[in-house]
C-alpha cells in the first residue's frame, strides 16, 4: 500500500479534482442527523460526523428501486452508468459494502449493485468512536481494502492511503497536491490510531457467540426484550448490511408498469409470510430473535453480518442496545 501526505491547504483542490469523476456525495448534517448528501464544495460536508442514519448502501441498493419498466409493449431494465464519488465513509461502512458484495456480487451477480459499484469512488476516513461504537470487538474499525482513497487526519493535513489502482490513478494525477510523509507523521499517526483505540465505550464479547446462541435458543431474555421492541424495523432499515427486499409491480396505466424492489424487514409480520398462510416467523419473538442470529453468529466463511456500527442503538425508539441484548443472553447461560 502506498502512503501520501494531503496538505490542508490541498484539500480543497483535491475535492475539486474529484468532480472529474462524477457527483460527489459527503455526510452532511441534517437536523440532529447525519446524512449522505451530494455537495458542492468541501466546506458543505461533516467530516467529523460520528454516523449518517442511512448508510452508503442507499447509493448501490436504494430503498426504492425501479429496476423495470414496461413502456410501449418493452420491459425496459434501470441499469445505470453514472458515475460518482462517495466522500468520508468510515471504515465500518466500507466492512458492510464488502458484506453486501459476498451477497449482490456473488453468482449470479445482481446487475444494478454491479454498475453502482464499479461506478463509484469511495474514500474513507478517519473517525473517532461514540459511545453507540462497538466496531472494535468485531475488527471492521480498521479497513485495509474496499476504498480508493483513506484520508487519516494530521495536525497539518491528511495521510492518505492508496487502496486500489484507480486511487493510483488519481494520486499521479494530482501529484503536485502531494507530499511525502514524514516520520513526524508517522508519529502523528500511531498517536491518533492508539488514543482512537482507546476511547472505545463498548466491547462485543465475540467469544463462543456461535455456540452461546445455539445454547440460547430458548433464553427468557429474547421475550423480555421482544416485549419492549416496537417491532418497527427501524434497525433493519439504517443497518449496513441488512439486504432483505421485496419486488413489487406496479401500473400506472393500461399500457405502462414498473417493478420496483424496496427495503423489506424482518420485523415485520408479512416478511415469514409464505404461499398458503404459513408464516414461519409469526410472532415478534420470533423476529426479534432471528434478527440477533442474523447479524451475531458467526458464518466461517464470512464471518459475522454486523460491523458494529452503533446505528440499531442510536436509532431505535425503544432504546435496544445491542451488545447489551446479547451480554445478557450470555449471561443466562452461567
Amino acid at each position: 500500500m502506498r502512503y501520501i501526505k494531503l496538505p490542508s491547504e490541498n484539500f480543497e483542490t483535491f475535492f475539486n479534482s474529484l468532480r472529474e469523476w462524477g457527483k460527489i456525495y459527503g455526510p452532511v448534517k441534517k437536523g440532529e442527523v447525519y446524512s449522505f448528501q451530494e455537495v458542492q464544495g468541501a466546506g458543505d460536508m461533516a467530516l467529523d460526523y460520528n454516523r449518517t442514519m442511512l448508510p452508503p448502501k442507499k447509493f448501490f441498493v436504494r430503498p426504492r428501486d425501479q429496476i423495470l419498466h414496461l413502456k410501449n409493449g418493452r420491459w425496459e431494465n434501470g441499469v445505470d452508468d453514472e458515475r460518482f464519488v462517495l466522500f468520508g465513509l468510515h471504515s465500518c461502512d466500507i466492512h458492510g459494502l464488502k458484506i453486501l458484495d459476498k451477497v449482490y456480487l456473488g453468482e449470479p451477480a445482481d446487475p444494478y449493485y454491479k454498475a453502482r459499484r464499479k461506478n463509484a469512488l469511495i474514500i474513507g476516513i478517519s473517525c473517532m468512536p461514540d459511545e453507540y461504537c462497538f466496531c472494535k470487538s468485531l475488527g471492521t474499525d480498521f479497513a485495509m481494502d474496499g476504498f480508493d482513497l483513506f484520508l487519516h487526519e494530521l495536525p497539518d493535513g491528511w495521510l492518505v492511503r492508496v487502496g486500489s489502482v484507480r486511487g493510483h490513478e488519481i494520486a499521479w494525477e494530482n501529484e503536485e497536491l502531494f507530499d511525502e510523509v514524514t516520520e513526524e507523521d508517522i508519529q502523528h499517526f500511531k498517536e491518533f490510531e492508539e488514543r482512537r483505540a482507546s476511547s472505545f465505550q463498548r466491547k462485543l464479547s465475540k467469544e463462543g457467540l456461535a455456540d452461546m446462541l445455539d445454547l440460547a435458543y430458548n433464553s427468557p431474555v429474547w421475550k423480555k426484550y421482544a416485549d419492549i421492541c416496537l417491532a418497527c424495523g427501524n434497525c433493519n432499515m439504517v443497518c449496513p448490511t441488512c439486504r432483505c427486499y421485496e419486488v413489487c409491480d406496479k401500473w400506472i396505466n393500461a399500457y405502462e408498469a414498473v417493478r420496483e424492489r424496496r427495503y423489506d424487514s424482518c420485523f415485520m409480520e408479512s416478511h415469514g409470510l409464505v404461499a398458503g398462510g404459513h408464516n414461519f416467523r409469526p410472532t415478534r419473538l420470533d423476529r426479534f430473535r432471528h434478527r440477533y442470529y442474523c447479524k451475531s453468529y458467526f458464518d466461517p466463511s464470512a464471518g459475522f453480518n454486523c460491523v458494529g456500527c452503533g446505528r440499531c442503538d442510536e436509532f431505535c425508539p425503544a432504546g435496544i442496545e445491542h451488545v447489551k441484548v446479547l451480554d445478557e443472553v450470555r449471561g443466562s447461560l452461567q
